[in-house]
């Protein structure tokens, strides 16, 4: 019996230090490789906003000159939303919206939505989504073209009408066997327009402190 007390004891303090060892190990990896993943998302993030903005198109840091917004009925989301300012000497350019479709099919499908200071689309992209392979993922740049017609799109191009699918009636194609997710995708980025009409002096207010350069 004191043997088999033993036994459980040695066994015990081995698994005991094997989830400490491996706790710290996991610890020193993720300290390790925090700073080098939030570089890659960063630049991620700003190799999407170049390709909605172009560089020539702005002097000032898009991630820099930012400003958090709420709006859940037309955002997407209660939490805040960030929204990226593109400046050229001082003037408004473009603002780029980080809003959600809440109603995917697999889920909340996050997006860029860019919008001209005159209201126009200066176009959209998807940056997260849990949409079906093969399916629901055309809505991604790199699988289909779907995403590059919103382009030029406004509230008055194509009016309140046309900002649905067209198995709804709208002017958007829809997936074969996929129209939640086009569905969702279309009404957040006409509810994006509507808030930004709704609120564009608001959104271009000028920071204290202006950035004029950008390295990407």
């Amino acid at each position: 019996m004191r043997a088999l007390i033993k036994h459980m004891t040695i066994s015990a303090v081995l698994l005991g230090g094997f989830a400490v060892i491996g706790a710290g190990l996991v610890a020193w990896i993720h300290q390790q490789t925090a700073p080098t993943i939030a570089a890659n998302k960063q630049a991620a993030l700003l190799r999407n906003l170049h390709t909605l903005v172009p560089p020539r198109t702005h002097d000032n840091t898009l991630t820099r000159d930012t400003i958090q917004v709420r709006d859940e009925t037309l955002l997407g989301t209660p939490k805040p939303v960030t929204v990226y300012r593109a400046r050229k000497e001082g003037e408004p350019v473009t603002a780029i919206l980080n809003v959600m479709a809440p109603d995917g099919y697999g889920g909340p499908i996050n997006l860029l939505v860019a919008i001209r200071y005159n209201g126009e689309l200066a176009g959209v992209r998807v940056i997260n989504h849990r949409e079906t392979p093969g399916l629901g993922d055309a809505i991604e740049a790199d699988r289909s073209d779907w995403i590059h017609s919103f382009s030029g799109k406004s509230l008055d191009n194509p009016g309140p009408a046309g900002w649905k699918v067209k198995k709804d009636g709208g002017q958007f194609d829809q997936f074969t066997g996929a129209t939640v997710t086009p569905r969702a995708v279309v009404k957040a980025v006409h509810n994006a327009l509507k808030y930004y009409a709704e609120h564009r002096e608001q959104l271009f207010r000028p920071n204290d402190n202006p950035t004029t350069d950008e390295s990407a």
